[in-house]
């Protein structure tokens, strides 16, 4: 009986909150300011169209409106989250599917409020908590080229989410705790490069995105700020920006970190996996003004507080086990040695180095277990255009031999990381 009132106590509650939320997405009690009855003359200069393309660029707005050979920003394509699927939507400059029927401050709106044309309120997947600090002049440049995309009839697919996921109610009260408009502010103590930077990985980039921790409701914690996090679904780990043991480029020169966004390689990294697909579809398109004032606010992170979780504390000699070494080591000579060397050395500008590589030594080792099992491949780019890649072993090596090959190259050669457990290899 008592476990049958909580229950229902905890319905009504919800109840409670779904009328309240409605209520509140009715009145609007956000302070956004009305649209005007009529829209107001657009005349967008080529500049200004321009200006909006590069914009897009830096955005990667096209890496999620477009599907795998569709139309460019035609939307459509599946995003997979922990409470469902939601679909992009068509950005082109088609009346009825598009936003060819929108006005500029309808897509200000998206943009810093996260409504659609007709105010219902949008999912966050649309990453607007970082949009809503692009300013009004860079919204307006955005729309002004996305109004020269090409038009395509694709309508909007509906988003396939559980319940209560799926209510406006829902994300109505989603949004009361962990969305608050708001605008880019300048920090008066830095120069304006680190400022530029800001701007670009804190708003438009939505760096915190990928890179940030979330909570149970899927918001990520700007207090954590860039510390690192688990990519739903897609099971990587986009590491700490923050943390000079995971990709924190505090001590790298500045140089190094433009050539990693513009090429996808530097001396001390390379990137893979979604990384890849940002730096092929979005940062190798940027100035090299923007990916410097890129880089100086990325070497000025403080160090980040870390998820309880994930801190590091004082702990014993790691143990490895004999058997699961023995077996690693038999499969790195006949399968990795042949590239990476007998000692982990690697090749100079083809095969990275294991041995001292923090890539390897990283916890947790999630993207080490992608790599071997689905292949690592690096992007295509004006500065690397025939990229070494690593070929997949998942379907020749099971769950214990990736695991021993991996606990083998996390202890050798001065690598002394933990092991690797059949049981980490299964959340592949």
């Amino acid at each position: 009986m008592k476990l049958r009132h909580i229950v229902w106590t905890l319905l009504t509650l919800i109840v409670l909150a779904a009328v309240l939320a409605g209520a509140l997405v009715a009145m609007n009690l956000r302070g956004e300011a009305p649209l005007p009855d009529q829209p107001e003359a657009f005349d967008a200069t080529p500049q200004q169209v321009e200006r909006g393309r590069y914009l897009a660029l830096a955005g990667n707005c096209a890496g999620c409106h477009t599907t795998r050979g569709g139309q460019p920003y035609a939307g459509g394509l599946p995003l997979e989250t922990p409470f469902g699927t939601i679909y992009s939507s068509n950005l082109t400059s088609d009346a009825k599917a598009g936003i060819g029927g929108w006005s500029s401050a309808h897509f200000w709106r998206a943009m810093h409020n996260g409504r659609s044309k007709d105010g219902r309120l949008l999912y966050p997947a649309f990453p607007y908590p970082n949009f809503t600090k692009v300013t009004r002049e860079d919204s307006d440049a955005i729309y002004a080229y996305l109004r020269t995309v090409a038009p395509a009839p694709a309508p909007n697919l509906a988003h396939r989410l559980r319940f209560p996921y799926d209510t406006q109610a829902a994300l109505a009260v989603w949004r009361a705790l962990s969305f608050k408009p708001e605008a880019f502010v300048a920090n008066a103590g830095k120069p304006a490069e680190w400022n530029r930077g800001a701007y670009l990985v804190d708003g438009l980039g939505h760096c915190i995105a990928c890179h940030g921790s979330r909570n149970s409701l899927g918001a990520t914690d700007a207090k954590l700020g860039l510390s690192g996090g688990l990519i739903a679904v897609e099971n990587w780990y986009a590491p700490s920006l923050a943390d000079k043991h995971q990709a924190g480029v505090a001590e790298w020169p500045a140089a190094d970190v433009v050539a990693l966004l513009k090429t996808g390689i530097a001396p001390g990294g390379s990137v893979m996996g979604p990384m890849a697909d940002v730096v092929f579809r979005s940062t190798q398109y940027l100035s090299d003004a923007d990916l410097t004032a890129m880089a100086s606010y990325l070497k000025d992170l403080p160090d980040a507080p870390k998820p309880e979780a994930s801190a590091r504390t004082a702990a014993a000699p790691i143990r490895r086990d004999a058997s699961a070494m023995a077996l690693g080591g038999k499969i790195y000579d006949q399968r990795c040695a042949y590239c990476h060397g007998d000692q982990g050395q690697g090749a100079k500008g083809a095969y990275p180095p294991l041995a001292g590589n923090r890539a390897v030594n990283m916890s947790p080792p999630t993207n080490l277990i992608q790599v071997v099992a689905h292949g690592g491949f690096l992007p295509a780019t004006a500065g690397n255009p025939r990229p070494y890649g690593m070929p997949p072993f998942g379907q020749v090596l099971d769950a214990a031999e990736v695991a021993a090959v991996l606990t083998y190259i996390r202890g050798s050669w001065g690598n002394d990381s933990a092991p690797v457990t059949q049981m980490d290899t299964m959340r592949r």
